[in-house]
C-alpha cells in the first residue's frame, strides 16, 4: 500500500505547566501541509519487520517510529507480529518541528488499519498512536486541530482557509529536551492567542489567524538561533505573508499567504540561503 506521511505547522504553541511526570501540558492549534513523506507498506511472507528510507542515518529497525507504530498496532489489536516492509522517502525536514517521524508513524497506522479485515475508527487508531509519541494521534487525524495535555488530547477544528505556505529550515539543529528543558527557565514574553485564533478560524478569517500565530519556544531560543529565526520571519513578512512564526521547537519558521506569487517570490528569496525550504500549501 502506498500512502503519504503529511507534515505539521503549529499555528499556535503554548506551554501551559510541567506536569508531576516530567511532561508538559500544552496548548496548540495543528494545521497539516501538502508537503509530505511517501511510504510505501508491504507485507512480508516471512517475520520480519524493516525500515528502507533514504536518509542514510536513520535507524531501519524497531529504534525507527514507523517499525514503533506497527508493533503497537498489532498490540492494541491482539495480533501476532507478522513481516513487514516499509519503505520511506523522506521530504519533510528532519528535527525541524514539523513531525516527520511521528507523521511517518501515523501512516504506518492508519495503512495497517485500511489492510485489516476489521479496521478500528480513527479515534481509536489516534488512541494507539499515543504509545508511540504525543504528535502522533494528531497525525493520524491531521487537518485542523486543537491539540492539550501532550498533544494527544484533540479538538477538530473549522478548516484554515485553502492558503499557500513557504517553509524554511535554518541550516542548524536544536535539542528538544534541551529546549522543554529552557522553557521551564525563562520568563515568556508573550503567549499567543490560541482563542482568538479560533474565533478567526471559525469565522473563516485568514489574516486573523496569521496575525494571532505565535510559538512560546522562540523565547526559549538562543540570541543566534533567534536571530536567524526572526530574519526568516522578516524575510516571509516583507514578501507579503499574512503572518509568519515557528513550528513545534523549531527551528522551522514558515509562513501564510493569500497570493501564489508572492508565496513564491518568498521561496526563491529564502532558499538562497537554506536549501531546505519548501513551497506547500495548507489541507
Amino acid at each position: 500500500m502506498f500512502i503519504q506521511a503529511n507534515a505539521k505547522l503549529n499555528l499556535t504553541l503554548d506551554v501551559l505547566s510541567k506536569r508531576p511526570d516530567g511532561y508538559h501540558d500544552m496548548r496548540m492549534i495543528m494545521q497539516s501541509i501538502t508537503l509530505a513523506d511517501d511510504l510505501t507498506v508491504e507485507p512480508l511472507d516471512w517475520d520480519e519487520l524493516r525500515v528502507k528510507t533514504n536518509v542514510h542515518f536513520l535507524p531501519n529497525n524497531e529504534k525507527n517510529l514507523a517499525a514503533q507504530a506497527a508493533l503497537h498496532y498489532w498490540e492494541a489489536r491482539g495480533q501476532a507480529p507478522r513481516g513487514l516492509d516499509i519503505a520511506i522517502t523522506k521530504r519533510i525536514p528532519i528535527c525541524a518541528g514539523m513531525a516527520g517521524g511521528s507523521s511517518d508513524a501515523a501512516a504506518v497506522l492508519r495503512a495497517l488499519n485500511q489492510m485489516d479485515a476489521a479496521p478500528v475508527e480513527l479515534e481509536e487508531l489516534a488512541k494507539i498512536g499515543e504509545k508511540v509519541g504525543s504528535d502522533v494521534p494528531y497525525c493520524v487525524m491531521g487537518g485542523t486541530a486543537l491539540a492539550e495535555g501532550r498533544g494527544e488530547v484533540l479538538t477538530p477544528l473549522p478548516p484554515l482557509p485553502k492558503c499557500w505556505v513557504v517553509v524554511c529550515k535554518p541550516d542548524f539543529p536544536i535539542s528538544t529536551p534541551a529546549l522543554f528543558a529552557q522553557i521551564d527557565r525563562v520568563r515568556l514574553r508573550r503567549h499567543p492567542d490560541t482563542k482568538g485564533a479560533m474565533d478567526a478560524l471559525a469565522a473563516g478569517d485568514l489574516a486573523g489567524v496569521a496575525r494571532r500565530m505565535y510559538n512560546v519556544f522562540e523565547d526559549a531560543l538562543s540570541k543566534r538561533q533567534l536571530a536567524r529565526v526572526c530574519e526568516i520571519k522578516n524575510e516571509l513578512i516583507r514578501c507579503g505573508a499574512l503572518g509568519a512564526s515557528m513550528s513545534g521547537t523549531g527551528p522551522t519558521a514558515f509562513g501564510l499567504f493569500e497570493r501564489e506569487e508572492e508565496a513564491r517570490e518568498a521561496y526563491e528569496r529564502l532558499r538562497e540561503t537554506s536549501h531546505e525550504t519548501f513551497l506547500t500549501q495548507t489541507v
